[in-house]
């Protein structure tokens, strides 16, 4: 699978689309992979990625491709 995926119009890299989801730059990500899910407000297809925003955690994101809805695994 390609490393770079298109985001609202955009092509992104892992650490941009898990810059995207977290809101600020994050220290490593993982390959973009096809999520199993619909996005809840338009529908579109979701990405999934694996990101470190800190040395002591690691987060699973996911983003639309066609809008702005994002979410984590975070409790």
């Amino acid at each position: 699978m390609a490393d770079n995926r298109v985001v609202q119009g955009r092509m992104v890299t892992p650490g941009k689309l898990a810059e995207l989801i977290e809101g600020e730059r994050v220290m490593d990500a993982e390959a973009i992979e096809d999520a199993d899910r619909d996005c809840p407000e338009c529908g579109g297809d979701v990405l999934k990625v694996g990101y470190m925003p800190s040395v002591t955690e690691f987060v699973t994101g996911w983003k639309c491709q066609d809008c702005d809805w994002s979410d984590t695994d975070r409790d």
